[in-house]
């Protein structure tokens, strides 16, 4: 039966075959474009220019007030210490009531990290403490939780309000008050050390 079926179906589509093509080939022109299309290229489709980060001379706070401090650092401490950072860039703050080229934002803020150790301890066998052969080792893994300082800083275009750059480093809480002064200078340091991005 099913030898049948199958030569039935081969008869069939043999015969298919040979039945006219309903479909006929025709070269016809494209229509015309329509009238709202504009014949400027549409720059969207294509990336935007690379940012020439050298026009960006002065600088001022956003909204023209200090950055919110904590009570880690003052506000007056975090925008001496950004402000320095910030010369160290090329980037002066705005004089009197000139338009700045850059406007700044900088957040300070405490986060918990999980930090991991692996100790390994191990039987050191053998007569007077002498080491031979294999003996079993137990990895002891500690987990234990530590606060961390971070430092955000954002740039933004003056003219446009579009951001332009923005990075963050951390450093320790620990210390007293002259060291948590040199650790927030050194966690400012590294955000703005990729400034500019080549």
């Amino acid at each position: 039966m099913s030898r049948r079926f199958c030569l039935l179906a081969l008869c069939l589509g043999v015969t298919a075959c040979q039945s006219n093509n309903p479909y006929t080939a025709s070269s016809l022109p494209l229509p015309p474009a329509p009238a709202q299309v504009s014949r400027a290229p549409d720059l969207s489709a294509y990336p935007a220019a690379p940012r020439d980060y050298a026009r960006y001379r002065t600088w001022a706070w956003t909204n023209d007030r200090l950055p919110a401090g904590t009570t880690w650092a003052d506000p007056a401490q975090l925008a001496e210490v950004v402000g320095n950072a910030l010369e160290q860039q090329g980037l002066r703050p705005r004089r009197d009531t000139a338009p700045p080229d850059l406007r700044v934002s900088a957040d300070l803020h405490v986060e918990k990290r999980l930090r991991q150790v692996q100790e390994d301890y191990g039987y050191a066998g053998g007569p007077y403490g002498y080491r031979y052969g294999m003996y079993p080792s137990a990895p002891i893994v500690r987990t234990y939780e530590v606060q961390v300082l971070v430092v955000r800083i954002s740039l933004f275009d003056a003219g446009t309000g579009q951001p332009v750059w923005s990075a963050s480093a951390e450093t320790g809480t620990q210390g007293n008050q002259l060291e948590r002064a040199d650790a927030l200078r050194d966690a400012v340091g590294k955000a703005l050390a990729s400034y500019p991005p080549s």
